[in-house]
């Protein structure tokens, strides 16, 4: 356990994300002392699963890079998940995989709810570099709905199966520490 604290410390110091740092955050501020609190930073049974699923909804659905930490944290508070697993799973949504969520939000938009949205038109302005303008044209045509409906049911899906793994993960690890809790005194006893 320790040793799996030290790397994801050692990780998120380097990227910038301390308790420290996120609490200095303009806007965290206002709640930087509840943001602060031991219980959001410790890695438990319960506290870790929250975080992988908050990370994975805040991460996919919202897609703004920096805006995905802060919102992390601010509904860590209310769900008491785990703050340094939340802000380490929005970095699963990075720009070589976010073309690929905005393509299957689409799909899925327009599969589930019969929407019409362009996902050929979406594929051109991916590979033709097209301005900021080409692409809010994109996005307040008819793609706007898809894409949202899209994006909020691929993250509810997936913050459920992270949630689910890293519950199941975490009782898999324990079990695993304790089976080989026996075999580990009885070798020290007898060496």
């Amino acid at each position: 356990m320790a040793e799996a604290r030290g790397s994801l410390h050692d990780f998120m110091a380097r990227h910038g994300l301390t308790r420290e740092t996120l609490g200095a955050h303009p806007w965290m501020k206002p709640f930087a002392a509840r943001v602060m609190s031991p219980e959001l930073w410790r890695f438990t049974r319960r506290s870790v699963p929250r975080g992988v699923a908050l990370g994975l909804l805040v991460g996919i659905f919202l897609l703004i890079p920096g805006v995905q930490i802060i919102g992390v944290a601010l509904l860590a508070l209310p769900v008491r998940a785990n703050i340094p697993i939340g802000a380490a799973m929005t970095f699963l949504s990075m720009p070589a995989t976010t073309p690929f969520i905005l393509l299957a939000s689409v799909w899925v938009g327009n599969r589930m709810f019969g929407m019409k949205a362009d996902v050929g038109h979406f594929m051109q302005l991916l590979d033709s570099g097209a301005s900021l303008q080409v692409w809010l044209d994109w996005f307040l045509s008819s793609a706007a709905p898809a894409l949202l409906v899209g994006l909020a049911v691929i993250s509810v899906v997936l913050a459920t199966v992270g949630y689910l793994i890293a519950s199941f993960g975490w009782r898999w690890w324990i079990s695993r520490k304790w089976r080989r809790r026996p075999a580990a005194q009885k070798m020290t006893a007898h060496g």
